[in-house]
């Protein structure tokens, strides 16, 4: 990917994510945690929402679009590299049609952050609420079809052990966020605000961990990369003879079959007339003359 490793992908999504986490959280406790308009009463601990509904609403609608757009690249990327082979490669439709249903659901968990970082918890609470929804359910049905099609490829590939660590870590995220969305949401409506709060922060930050474990995923693509680049630089060289390495190849192949031509009609020409291949005719003594 123009030399720069796939890996990187993940990562730099992963931090994004934790950057602004991290910048609305600070900014938030270095204002002397105000209470806000869209918190309720009682609430002392502000949403992520209630941060971002506020002066950090154009950094939360930019560092949240940049996670998603770059975490469902990820996802294709993924999909692309067990295509080329340089991931394993899939062995049945049905593996497939999993890796393009969980791509799929990315993108609707996508497009659910990204609306309801627009549409804010103070002025459109509603529309906030049911984006929410899309995107924390969007993105575990996303984890669970790819849960189902690492399931699939650990039983055709069970020397590859990042199948498994990469399945069980998708696998513990998909358990915990679902117990933390009902928690969330039942703490929510019992009026438990500052709790629900508090588990919005811990379900994000569990989320930056999911985008993080797509960095093991591509591990394996570095070690065919080389292996892959070599055999690429073979054909294209044999391909375009008029590259320096192009005649390097076809050179050597034309020098070997020319001399071992030209060899072998020398040995059939020194063997007809009587001498060993090889060799040369001897150079004959001059005869001296005689004076009469």
């Amino acid at each position: 990917m123009w030399g720069i490793s796939y890996w990187i992908v993940p990562i730099f999504s992963a931090f994004v994510w934790l950057a602004m986490l991290l910048a609305m959280l600070i900014t938030w406790i270095t204002e002397g945690s105000p209470r806000y308009a869209s918190m309720e009463a009682g609430q002392h601990i502000a949403y992520i929402s209630d941060v971002g509904a506020q002066g950090l609403k154009p950094l939360f609608i930019a560092m949240s679009t940049v996670t998603v757009v770059t975490l469902d690249l990820t996802f294709i990327l993924e999909r692309w590299l067990r295509h080329t082979g340089r991931l394993t490669h899939n062995t049945s439709l049905f593996q497939k049609i999993l890796s393009i249903l969980s791509i799929i659901a990315a993108i609707v968990g996508a497009v659910g952050l990204i609306l309801l970082s627009i549409f804010d918890t103070l002025r459109h609470p509603h529309l906030h609420d049911a984006f929410l929804c899309l995107f924390i359910g969007g993105y575990i049905v996303s984890a669970i079809f790819i849960c189902a099609e690492y399931q699939r490829l650990g039983i055709h590939f069970r020397e590859h052990r990042v199948l498994r660590i990469s399945f069980w870590l998708k696998l513990a995220f998909i358990l915990i966020e679902i117990a933390l969305a009902v928690a969330f949401g039942v703490t929510s409506k019992n009026g438990h605000r500052n709790v629900a709060a508090v588990l919005e922060w811990i379900i994000a930050l569990i989320y930056f961990f999911f985008v993080l474990s797509f960095f093991i995923d591509f591990m394996p693509a570095v070690r065919t990369k080389h292996h892959q680049s070599h055999e690429t630089e073979m054909d294209v060289a044999l391909e375009q003879g008029d590259s320096a390495t192009g005649r390097l190849y076809q050179n050597g192949a034309g020098d070997g079959g020319m001399n071992g031509y030209t060899n072998g009609a020398n040995g059939y020409t020194n063997g007809a007339n009587g001498y060993a291949p090889g060799t040369t005719k001897p150079v004959e003594p001059a005869v001296p003359s005689r004076n009469f």
